[in-house]
This record gives C-alpha cells, sequence and structure tokens, in this order.
C-alpha cells in the first residue's frame, strides 16, 4: 500500500544484557476525518496528533525495555479520504495483533470485525463515543481516550459541588456536537440536574466580526442562569460567547471551564515531567489524543515487562487483570473496566490557564472504585462482549 510507512527499528541498536530478547511490533493506523469549515483556524490541529503520543510512548517503553532485553516497534500506516482503511489495517494486523486506532466510531468497529482481528488486542485513541463502551462494544476493543460519558460526567460533578443548577446549553449542528450534548443530558440527569433552557447555534455569519452584538441577543432569552453549558467539539462557534453573554455567568462545556483526558496545565503527579519530554521530542503541547496513544503503547509496555511475553493472549488477560496498573501522571494508577475495556482514568477541570479540579471530586463515592461514577458504570452497561 503506497502510505505504509514502517517505523525504524528503533529498539535493534538498544543492546539488552539478557541473553533471551523478545521484540514487540506495535501497528498505529491513521484514518484521515474531513473537518468541518470553522469560523477560526487559530488553533489548528496538528498533523502528528495522536501518533506524536504513540512515539513517545514507543521510546518511554525502550528506556525500560533495554534493561529487560525487550524491545519494540511502531510499524504506521495513514489512510486518506477516499481509501480503503480495511485493507491497510489488514495490512498491519498481519504483520502484529497489537494495533493503535486513530479513526471515526464506524471504521473502528469495522476494523474489529475483520477476520484479522480476531484475538488481536485494539486500541481505540480517537473516538469518544458512548456506544463503543456499550451495545455496540468489541472484545477485541480497549479504550484509552476518555469517553464522552466521562468527561460530562466530571463536569456535572463540578456543577453539583457549586451548585450551579440553573443550566442552559447553546448545541452546534456537527455530529460531535450533538454527541457532546447527549452525554451532557445524560450526565446533568445521572447527577440530579436538568437544563432550563436549549438552543442550537444556527448562525452563518462572522462572528469575528458580530460577536458583540449577535451573542447578547442570541443569549437575552436564556433569562437568568448559574451556568451556560456549550456543545461545540469542533470548536467553531463557542470562542466568540464567551464573555459577549447577555449575562454574566460562566461558561462551561466544550469552551471555558472544560472537562478533558489531558491538558498542557496538568503539572501535578509527574506530569511536568511527561509533558516536557513530550515537548523537546515535538515541539508542541500534549493533547488528549496524544496522551490516549501514549497510554496505549504504555499499556503494552507495561504488560510485556510484567510477563516478558509477546502472545496476545497472554498480555490481553494481564492487561485485564486485578494486577495491573498503569502509571499515567494522574494521581492514581489507572486500570481497565472489565465490562467494556475502557481505561479507567481521572478527568482533568480546566481553563487553557490553569488546573482547576480533578474528578472524581470529593464526596462523589462508588463502591468499588471512585473513578466509575465517572463514564459508563457496570449496572448501566449494555456490553456483552467482555461477559
Amino acid at each position: 500500500m503506497k502510505h505504509l510507512a514502517l517505523g525504524a527499528l528503533i529498539g535493534c541498536a538498544l543492546s539488552a544484557p539478557t541473553s533471551a530478547e523478545i521484540t514487540l511490533n506495535i501497528g498505529y493506523l491513521r484514518v484521515e476525518q474531513p473537518l468541518p469549515p470553522t469560523l477560526s483556524n487559530l488553533d489548528p490541529i496538528p498533523e502528528n496528533n495522536g501518533l506524536a503520543g504513540a512515539q513517545t510512548g514507543l521510546a518511554d517503553n525502550l528506556t525500560t525495555g533495554k534493561f529487560l532485553g525487550q524491545t519494540y516497534e511502531l510499524t504506521v500506516a495513514e489512510v486518506f479520504e477516499g481509501e480503503d482503511p480495511l485493507a491497510a489495517a489488514r495490512g498491519l494486523l498481519t504483520a502484529s495483533p497489537y494495533l493503535v486506532i486513530d479513526a471515526a466510531a464506524k471504521d473502528i468497529t469495522a476494523i474489529a470485525d475483520l477476520a484479522e482481528a480476531e484475538g488481536a488486542v485494539l486500541f481505540n485513541t480517537s473516538a469518544g463515543d458512548l456506544s463503543l463502551r456499550d451495545a455496540a462494544c468489541r472484545g477485541n476493543l480497549l479504550h484509552t481516550l476518555a469517553s464522552d460519558a466521562m468527561r460530562t460526567d466530571a463536569l456535572a460533578q463540578v456543577l453539583v459541588k457549586k451548585r450551579w443548577e440553573d443550566l442552559v446549553m447553546i448545541t452546534g449542528t456537527h455530529a460531535a456536537d450533538s454527541s457532546y450534548a447527549e452525554a451532557m443530558r445524560r450526565s446533568l440527569t445521572k447527577f440530579g440536574l436538568s437544563l432550563e433552557a436549549e438552543k442550537e447555534w444556527v448562525f452563518d455569519a462572522d462572528m469575528r466580526r458580530n460577536a458583540s452584538q449577535e451573542v447578547p441577543l442570541f443569549t437575552q432569552d436564556f433569562g437568568d442562569y448559574d451556568a451556560l453549558i456549550i456543545a461545540d467539539e469542533v470548536h467553531d462557534f463557542g470562542r466568540y460567547v464567551l464573555y459577549n453573554t447577555w449575562q454574566a455567568r460562566p461558561v462551561v462545556g466544550s469552551e471555558g471551564l472544560t472537562a478533558v483526558g489531558w491538558s498542557p496545565v496538568i503539572e501535578q503527579w509527574g506530569a511536568a515531567q511527561l509533558q516536557s519530554r513530550f515537548e523537546e521530542e515535538h515541539a508542541r503541547e500534549m493533547t488528549a489524543q496524544d496522551y490516549a496513544a501514549w497510554a496505549a503503547v504504555r499499556t503494552l509496555g507495561e504488560a510485556m515487562t510484567r510477563t516478558n511475553a509477546t502472545e496476545p493472549e497472554t498480555l490481553r488477560n494481564y492487561i485485564m487483570s486485578d494486577e495491573f496498573e498503569l502509571a499515567g501522571f494522574k494521581g492514581r494508577p489507572l486500570t481497565y473496566r472489565s465490562w467494556s475495556g475502557q481505561l479507567r482514568q481521572p478527568i482533568a477541570i480546566a481553563h487553557p490557564r490553569a488546573l482547576v479540579a480533578q474528578a472524581p471530586l470529593d464526596g462523589f463515592l462508588h463502591q468499588t472504585n471512585e473513578l466509575d461514577s465517572l463514564g459508563l458504570d457496570q449496572p448501566e452497561s449494555n456490553c456483552e462482549a467482555f461477559q
């Protein structure tokens, strides 16, 4: 395939003190997802978004592996619009049963259903859709990206904690906006909150020039409220809502105070070390998708370190066991949910300049693991593939 690029066999240059050296090859598949036009291009998505995180994870694995006689390789394939992602996935799975995927949800499930993927260990690092962790789950698919529901549950905990109960929401028209809005409604219900009003953003005017006139009028009929939720996952209009609302109230959700799987403002728990290492390697800040790809590659590295094995059944069984823990620079060990394959992880509540809190917040308890107060809990799950 003309767009298949083999990563350098970085581990080959490392000599190990043991005689029985073993190598783990990891595939990385990026399927290009066309982005809708947005009003601003101030925050372009990095071309190596996700892949850079996987490369940092590979480097971390190699650092540990050189003392244990373990090496790692990363084989990368990119599929552009109009090309067949399944053909690329087959090629990677033929070389290795371990595949990190950056693709839309529909492509991820199609890849997981391939005959070549049976018995493989796949990682979703790009799709937050609840369905992938619920009825549309696959037993060979793990999720290192925080789900939309985990993020909105985290934000709902903040709303409860601050007693911001009178809530309104503006929703964009793109599919990602609708998915986030649906997750937010579910989270508000889960934590005993509700929306007082909701509006859809339908403007096609240039808000860069008209925001100060249009946004106050658009939000005027919301009346009074405690907080305004923005569902704008493609970051089209949300930035122009801040400080232009009719009422001077906090803005949360996709803009303002956000709940994210990773943020450059996280500095505690050794995170500053990971952030600095990433920036030194890639000359930019680490994104949530970078972190998800890093966690996927590090998951395999941790499993291989502990088992000294490369067989997918052995590694998967260890990853899903109670013995597995990943040090994820989030203040507590990360583990996988046995009913959905979702990586348990704290969620940062942040604005662009600082970390405000980390969910789960104090007081939100759970009978087994407080991290399971975020996202789809086992009694709520319709996933049968992990049973």
